[in-house]
């Protein structure tokens, strides 16, 4: 360090020059340090004080790929200091090791109803469900969301919280990145390595852990929204089927920039017939004007746009309940149903009600498009209309139900949720892909940018559907595929078609030879649909598969599996 009357000369030297001065001065000053060192200067150098941030553990959760993005900047940042660091994905890192650590530093996201990312979920349990003593560990978390979600950097503050709990104290206080992350991170980074190396090892923030209020407020998002109009809409189950899929594409006017294996985000709007209703029960024209977090809007558009009226929380029936002084079970509901069931014996305050209400949050739907294929103007979408019975009544999803039954020539707004952790690898490497129902969507629009790129890596399949005949999604496609090379090998399992139900994890059974030889030569393996029971059982498929073929243990079979993903061909895009 440098005392304080040369710190003061450096500032003043500094603060007073031009741009050219300032390159000539780091110009000179890196020929300076390019000579040897004077060994009474060498000792002056020295410091004093190990930094808090030596033998530092960074450690990763992620779902779309942006915390291990920033986790390895980090990691190379450090290095660039002269600082070693190990960096582990927290579904590899070994719980035993927290007790050993001297600094963890956390990057991690939040996914939906603030859920940890599922390879991060280990982890995150066991620090909430046991009692540790971290009181030796100092730590940083770095929490990645999305504002529009209503939980935004949940699982990021509930590690900050928890390890601050459990004795570790806190080099600098958490930091939440909105999903333009990247300027907000390299800014806590900065800051984090700086507070570190300037105080030492004994450099720690207050352990009194950070009021929700005191945080500052998230910026807007910053993602790009494109104005897109439907221009086809099929449903691609036949007579008799028990589903409904429907295949939606979209066009924009300006170029809209995605790759295979990304997302498209939209905010539905509410049924109009719902909202009607809701108007008509809460006796308003629909002209009125209501405050809403930072705007005004009227009524209809409220209701319509804005506010997310299907599924209230038990938090929201229960806040309802006191505003009309009414016994209501703690038990989610869609507002029109509460509002009818349970009225208000007096003239209710709107205003009040909406402010308890939350935003309706963009769902996401894998792209089933390739822009090598299909150009730079249109994505395509996979859709599941949602359909479930509540006391008798039929009932829908709020945004499958909304882009199922958008009319050819209806424009909406979309935007793109890059997926860092689902890409495909280079043209001449083999691919596994497992995807039953519309786990078939990123994987149609691989095997468009396949052909598109005159890949020559092999392409293997997996799909499974309840019947051949009605629900075979895509079949026409596929088939072609087939019968020009580019998908090698496509296995197919209906599960109603036959007295016994046979699943993709079944089909990958009967080829696990072929399978593991293929994985064994350098193949990737992506799986896409939902997250339970669907990916749980495909892995463990895997997990035996290996095992056998391999010759080894369960344990050793999931270390392979997990050294796969760790060097980037095991990936996962469940639900």
């Amino acid at each position: 360090m440098l005392a304080e009357p040369k710190i003061k000369s450096l500032k003043d030297l500094v603060e007073g020059a031009t741009r050219d001065e300032l390159i000539w001065i780091s110009g000179y000053i890196a020929a300076l340090t390019g000579q040897p060192i004077p060994e009474k200067l060498s000792k002056e150098l020295a410091p004093s004080s190990p930094s808090a941030l030596s033998g530092s553990t960074i450690v990763y959760g992620t779902e779309t790929g942006n915390s291990k993005k920033v986790a390895v900047d980090f990691s190379n940042r450090l290095k660039k200091q002269g600082i070693q660091s190990k960096i582990k994905s927290l579904d590899q890192y070994r719980l035993t090791d927290l007790s050993k650590e001297s600094c963890l530093l956390v990057v991690i996201s939040t996914q939906g109803d603030g859920e940890p990312p599922e390879a991060a979920k280990k982890f995150y349990d066991h620090i909430q469900q046991n009692q540790l003593s971290l009181n030796h560990l100092k730590y940083g978390v770095l929490a990645l969301g999305d504002s529009a979600y209503p939980l935004f950097c949940k699982t990021g503050e509930d590690v900050d919280n928890r390890l601050n709990q459990l004795g570790a104290q806190r080099i600098i206080p958490i930091k939440k990145c909105d999903v333009d992350f990247e300027s907000d991170a390299n800014a806590w980074i900065n800051d984090l390595i700086n507070t570190a190396i300037a105080s030492g090892a004994d450099a720690v923030a207050p352990t009194v852990t950070a009021k929700p209020t005191a945080e500052p407020k998230p910026a807007k998002p910053g993602r790009k929204i494109y104005e897109g109009t439907v221009v086809k809409s099929i449903n691609l189950n036949d007579k008799g089927s028990n589903k409904e899929t429907y295949h939606v594409e979209i066009t924009t006017e300006e170029p809209i920039s995605y790759e295979a294996g990304d997302a498209i985000g939209v905010v539905a709007k509410n049924n109009q017939t719902v909202v009607n209703k809701i108007l008509e029960l809460l006796q308003l024209s629909g002209e009125e004007i209501l405050q809403y977090k930072d705007g005004s809007y009227k009524a209809r558009d409220l209701f319509t746009n804005k506010l997310s009226i299907q599924y209230l929380p038990t938090r929201v029936i229960q806040v309802y309940a006191k505003m009309v002084d009414k016994e209501i079970p703690s038990i989610r509901m869609d507002l029109a149903d509460l509002l009818r069931i349970y009225p208000a014996d007096k003239t209710l305050d709107v205003q009040q009600l909406v402010s308890i209400i939350g935003t309706i949050i963009p769902r996401l739907y894998s792209i089933s498009s390739s822009p090598l294929a299909h150009g730079e103007n249109e994505v395509h979408l996979t859709v599941s209309r949602n359909t479930f019975n509540v006391d008798g009544h039929l009932r829908h999803g709020l945004c499958s139900d909304y882009l199922s039954t958008l009319k050819e020539g209806t424009t909406l707004q979309i935007y793109v949720q890059k997926n860092n952790a689902f890409k495909l690898p280079a043209a001449d490497k083999d691919v596994i892909m497992i995807g039953p129902g519309t786990g078939v969507a990123p994987f149609r629009s691989f095997l468009f940018e396949r052909d598109a790129q005159a890949a020559t890596g092999r392409n293997w399949f997996f799909f499974g559907e309840q019947h051949f005949v009605s629900d075979f999604l895509y079949q026409t496609e596929m088939q072609s595929f087939l019968e020009t090379g580019v998908l090698t090998k496509l296995n197919t399992a209906f599960s109603r078609d036959q007295e016994h139900k046979v699943y993709v994890q079944h089909r990958m059974q009967q080829h696990a030879a072929e399978l593991f030889e293929w994985i064994e030569n350098g193949a990737s393996i992506f799986i896409s649909g939902t997250k339970e029971p669907m990916s749980v059982d495909v892995e463990k498929t895997l997990i035996s598969i290996i095992a056998q073929h391999k010759n080894i243990d369960e344990q050793k079979a999931v270390e392979y599996l997990g050294s796969l993903k760790e060097s980037g061909r095991y990936h996962k895009d469940v639900y």
